[in-house]
This record gives structure tokens, C-alpha cells and sequence, in this order.
């Protein structure tokens, strides 16, 4: 080594520049700290929606065989465009919408990339958009980062039902977009036919942009209809649906989602899609494109999780915990206030430190951390930690 850096000592940096932050009230995320707090005491993991259990081996394969074929460099901005006629392809066959793949269809860098894209473009400094809590944490920053202002109405457990009444109200001239999540994200509630009409009704002759993500579009139980936007023309008209390819093949990692949209509406998610990201990873959708060729990895996935929610459902069945029934998406609730008078918080902490199960108190998916003691539980794991963090959670007490 270079004697000039041998043994020096290192250097401090000290900050000299105040940065006023854009996000004052962000910090960091409850799945971080869970995360850190179950892995220190080596808790199951029922936290995080994202599989335990391998993908499809021919995805994989076909990645693999992509990059080998040398398909490595920059995608089309828009997306490939086998991808983008399987998407559309797919989206006709089940909800009967034809979006046209070179103006209306765009492959992204994630859904996440998809509803930041959607937002930065379509909302602007003194819009108001109609946010429903419990919400994925990303939703509100992102609105506020536009100098738009998230108007938040409140679902109560445990129906967690939208109250329309209470949509209409706030809805002000200032109204641009109103952002839903079907299946949504924790509650594991769908949207209804009634809701849909609802919503058709109170934004018909409007100006107002809906943003729909359906990240779980694939994993709707019982039978039930998910009632995308893609299904219903007089909402297609006006909304940029998104969803993830993550969720629906088991790999969260790799980061690659869509969004579908009127002309009108794309052209200015792309606009801010090519100077965020440009293009999703090429070998990836190269290999997605070739795994929708074969539609039983999706048409399955409502069973393959429906197995999943019964299995951790009757598992808790002696619990003391009371279950709160999902409709679709990877997680189900369940309510503790008749076992303790905790926020939802400590007791999350406590299954962790005390019985060694990690799950998320659903306070954290509200602005104001409205505490109803409900935890959210994640079934997106293999059958046998669902028994293991079921076999704990009967142990627990008051």
C-alpha cells in the first residue's frame, strides 16, 4: 500500500448545508423496523408480502437464456414489445378492454415506478387527491411531493368499507385524481359492482383522473369478479391502472411492473417514465413475455393463495385472535382489542420479543396512526412457516 495512505485516520465529514426537507414527515418505514426487530430475534417471518418460496424454475430459465442470448442492453422505453401484446392480449381476454400496445400500454421499473410516474405527471401543485387509509405507505408522499394535497378518508375496521357518501362530499373542483387499491393492501377487502357504480357515477362528466393499483389483480377469492378498471369503458376512459408482475410471479425482486392508460394519459406518465427509469431490465421482460404464454401461471394464482389464506385461517382457529375474512390479496387481519388494551404497535412488538412472530400493526398504513388494534398478517409464505407462526400465535395471551 501507498505509504501517503497508510494508517490515516479518517476523516469526519461535517454537514454544513441545511437542506429543508420535501418529505418532513417521513421516516423510516414500519417494515424496516420490523424487519430489523424480527431478525434480531430471529421471529417468523408473517410481515412482509413478499414469498418465501421459489418462482416458476422456466421463468428463471428463461432469464437466464435471455441475457445468455445477449439481451442486455436498454429496452425500448415503452416496454418490449412481445411483453406489451401479451399484456394486452391478457387484459382483453379477461376484462374485455383492447388497449393499444404502442400509445396505451408501458412496461415500468415496478409498479412503484408505475404510480410515481402517474402522479408526477397528471398531478400538480394545488390539486387535491382522495386518498383512502389504510394505505400502502408511498401513496401520500408521493402525491405531496407534487405540492398536491392528499385528501384522506378514513376506512373502519372491520369492514373497512369505502363510505361513498363521504367521497362525495370531498370532492371540491380542486379534485384531480382519486387513487384506489383493489385487492387492497392491508385489509384484504375488493371492490364491488355497487362500489364500481358508485364511483362511476360520482366522477361521470368530471375531470377527475382515477389511479387504480391492482397489484393483486390475480388473487381474488371465493370466486369473486376482480372488477379492474380495465373491466368497465366508462372508468377505463378516464384511469391508468397498474399492476406488478412481481406479485403475480413470486418475484418482488426483480422490480418490473405496467400501467395501462388512455393516449391522452400516457403520453405524460412517459414522459416522466423516460427521464425516471427510461426502461424496466430487458433479459426480465423478455422472460415475462415468454412465461405469459402460458396463462395457468396466473389464472392459478386465486387457488394457490385461497389454499393459503384457509390453511393460516383454520391453523389460527384456537387462537385468541379474532379473524378478520380477506377477500383477495396476501394478507389477512385480525383484530386484539378484546385480549389487550396495547396499540397495535407494542403488541406487534411483543408477538416478536415474547412468542417470536413478526407482523405489522395496521396503524402504520394511517397518516395519523389510528390505532383500531388490528395487525396485519402475510399468507404469501410456504405451508410450513404459516403452521409454525399459526402454532405460536395460539400461545398468546393478554
Amino acid at each position: 500500500m501507498d505509504a501517503r495512505y497508510h494508517n490515516r485516520s479518517p476523516q469526519i465529514m461535517h454537514n454544513t448545508v441545511t437542506v429543508p426537507s420535501k418529505l418532513p414527515h417521513v421516516g423510516t418505514t414500519i417494515f424496516t423496523v420490523i424487519g430489523q426487530l424480527a431478525a434480531r430475534h430471529q421471529a417468523i417471518n408473517l410481515s412482509q408480502g413478499a414469498p418465501n418460496f421459489p418462482c416458476s424454475a422456466d421463468l428463471v430459465r428463461y432469464a437466464h437464456e435471455a441475457m445468455q442470448a445477449g439481451h442486455n442492453q436498454y429496452a425500448p422505453m415503452s416496454g418490449l414489445p412481445a411483453l406489451r401484446e401479451a399484456i394486452a392480449a391478457k387484459v382483453e381476454t379477461l376484462y374485455g378492454q383492447r388497449y393499444d400496445i404502442d400509445d396505451e400500454v408501458t412496461v415500468m421499473a415496478s409498479a412503484s415506478e408505475a404510480l410515481f410516474s402517474a402522479i408526477t405527471a397528471l398531478v400538480h401543485p394545488g390539486d387535491e387527491v382522495i386518498v383512502f387509509e389504510p394505505a400502502f405507505d408511498s401513496y401520500i408522499p408521493m402525491i405531496e411531493l407534487q405540492g398536491a394535497t392528499p385528501v384522506v378518508i378514513k376506512l373502519a375496521a372491520p369492514e373497512f368499507a369505502i363510505p361513498w357518501d363521504e367521497v362525495a362530499a370531498r370532492i371540491t373542483p380542486r379534485t384531480r385524481m382519486i387513487l384506489l387499491n383493489t385487492p387492497h393492501n392491508p385489509t384484504g377487502t375488493v371492490l364491488s359492482a355497487a362500489d364500481v357504480a358508485r364511483l362511476e357515477a360520482l366522477t361521470e362528466g368530471s375531470n377527475i383522473i382515477i389511479l387504480s393499483d391492482e397489484v393483486y389483480e390475480h388473487v381474488v377469492f371465493d370466486g369473486a369478479l376482480h372488477h379492474s378498471m380495465s373491466r368497465h369503458p366508462r372508468l377505463a376512459a378516464r384511469s391508468v391502472v397498474v399492476t406488478s408482475f412481481g406479485k403475480t410471479f413470486h418475484v418482488t425482486g426483480w422490480r418490473v411492473g405496467y400501467c395501462l392508460a388512455p393516449q391522452a394519459l400516457m403520453d405524460e406518465i412517459r414522459k416522466v417514465h423516460q427521464f425516471a427509469m427510461f426502461a424496466a431490465d430487458t433479459p426480465m421482460q423478455y422472460a415475462l413475455a415468454r412465461l405469459m404464454a402460458e396463462p395457468e401461471h396466473y389464472l392459478g394464482l386465486s387457488g394457490f393463495y385461497q389454499h393459503k389464506r384457509d390453511l393460516l385461517g383454520r391453523a389460527l382457529a384456537e387462537s385468541p385472535l379474532k379473524l378478520i375474512p380477506s377477500q383477495g390479496s396476501f394478507f389477512m387481519l385480525a383484530s386484539f382489542g378484546h385480549l389487550s388494551d396495547e396499540s397495535d404497535s407494542d403488541f406487534v412488538q411483543r408477538l416478536i420479543v415474547e412468542h417470536g412472530v413478526a407482523t405489522i400493526p395496521v396503524s402504520a398504513f394511517y397518516r395519523d396512526g389510528t390505532d383500531q388494534r388490528v395487525i396485519r398478517l402475510s399468507f404469501a409464505k410456504d405451508d410450513a412457516t404459516l403452521l409454525a407462526g399459526a402454532e405460536r400465535l395460539c400461545r398468546i395471551g393478554g
